[in-house]
């Protein structure tokens, strides 16, 4: 040990949070000391780094957040990211971006169709009108737990929601209330007949190069009442909103388990009900689409070597075994609702400090971010841009002088090829 002993400072007294400091024999100081760890809540890591009001971070300082996250975490944001990466990978011939005979990507297909309301209220209307018989469901972009959402198919219940349904011009309430309509995935995988999506924790300690770990302990959240896609039913959010927040006033809703089930759950349930070749397959895209949607951010993201974070993905399946990718939390919740859910969290904090603050000391800004493999925890390295790049180079060499392909192998085998440098 150095002998000096970590400050922390800390917006949330979560007990998740402060038992991990404490157990470190951390110090806490208040925000205005001088810290060495800093878990923020996203305002005030925007106020650290304000042009105007913000300061230097020094190179003893981590934070948990970094300064524009809300490029991911904003679900407008999000979606216009993933769409600008996606023309960037086809304007530059990638194989990565190749279409099908619908000119659909074959393997960045990976969020619903989604629009902005109200600047895309005419491109919307098109795309409904193809497929009137389809459900959208609309977000609020600024809102998390389920607030504010609701499903619709028919465009009068869009013109009914908009105050000014006199003018076939759309207006939403007010301009921060801008919405996201996304195509709803009315063909969700169902188990024991009701809706469920996973929450799946990835650590990001750098975007470029691109480091991220992901959280063996992820979980599914179920739906209390059973699934049903009557359109009589689109207001019943038990049936179609997964939120613990909502869920948790169902009249079905059991505190025991909190209509929670563990990955690992899910996955010995699919390996017998599907096989285990799907499955494997299933979990594999599930690590494609993380990376690719974390890839999409590298160009636009403020990589401050101070700052890490741990995301909350929400991702569904649906009845193909296709995921897709719902949002992104930036403060997924630390607030426990059982037991096992709040060793679950506990540890999810211990084994992020673990990576980001090596050995409990205080931290140097200045280092590799390479962890040993030793203080991963429950997490498994997903991707690490440098050692992708040194793995491909020594593929290349190798097919090189046997004369065979390089990465880059157009469709699907790309993908499978590029899948050992993921581990």
């Amino acid at each position: 040990m150095s002998g000096r002993v970590v400050k922390f400072a800390t917006d949330q007294d979560k007990t998740v949070l402060m038992g991990n400091f404490e157990k470190r024999g951390w110090v806490q100081v208040s925000p205005e000391e001088d810290w060495n760890f800093y878990w923020s809540n996203v305002q005030t890591t925007r106020n650290i780094f304000n042009v105007d009001t913000g300061y230097r971070l020094q190179d003893d300082q981590v934070i948990n957040h970094f300064p524009n996250h809300y490029e991911l975490t904003r679900k407008d944001l999000m979606v216009k990211n993933i769409k600008r990466y996606r023309k960037e990978l086809d304007k530059e011939g990638s194989p990565l971006a190749e279409k099908d005979e619908n000119g659909k990507y074959i393997h960045l297909d990976f969020i619903p169709v989604t629009f902005l309301l109200p600047a895309d209220y005419n491109l919307f209307v098109e795309e409904f009108r193809k497929n009137p018989s389809s459900t959208w469901i609309m977000k609020p972009t600024g809102k998390a737990r389920g607030i504010g959402i609701f499903l619709i198919n028919k465009l009068s219940q869009l013109k009914k929601w908009s105050r000014d349904s006199r003018t076939s011009s759309f207006q939403a309430p007010s301009a921060k209330d801008a919405y996201v309509i996304s195509k709803y995935i009315d063909n969700p995988l169902l188990i024991g007949g009701k809706k469920f999506d996973l929450r799946i924790y990835v650590l990001v300690t750098s975007y470029r190069p691109l480091k991220s770990y992901i959280y063996k302990l992820g979980f599914c959240r179920f739906c209390t009442v059973k699934y049903s896609a009557n359109v009589n039913e689109l207001d019943n959010m038990f049936i179609h909103l997964t939120n613990v927040s909502i869920q948790k006033h169902g009249e079905e809703y059991n505190s025991q388990h909190g209509g929670k089930w563990t990955v690992h759950n899910l996955r010995v349930y699919l390996e017998g009900t599907r096989g285990k070749e799907v499955t494997d397959k299933l979990f594999d895209e599930m690590n494609w689409v993380i990376v690719h949607s974390l890839k999409a951010m590298a160009n636009v993201m403020a990589n401050d070597r101070h700052c890490f974070e741990c995301y909350g993905y929400d991702i569904i399946i649906d009845d193909n075994l296709k995921p897709w990718l719902i949002e992104v939390n930036a403060s997924p919740s630390l607030t426990s609702t059982t037991a096992n859910d709040r060793i679950m969290k506990y540890n999810l904090i211990n084994d992020s400090l673990n990576i980001v603050v090596p050995n409990g000391e205080p931290p140097d800004v200045r280092w590799n971010k390479i962890p040993s493999k030793e203080s991963y925890g429950n997490y498994e390295l997903l991707y690490d841009e440098e050692l992708a790049q040194l793995d491909s180079m020594e593929r290349d060499s190798k097919s090189r002088l046997a004369g065979g392909m390089g990465f880059g192998a157009r469709g699907r085998d790309a993908k499978t090829k590029g899948q050992a440098t993921w581990k």
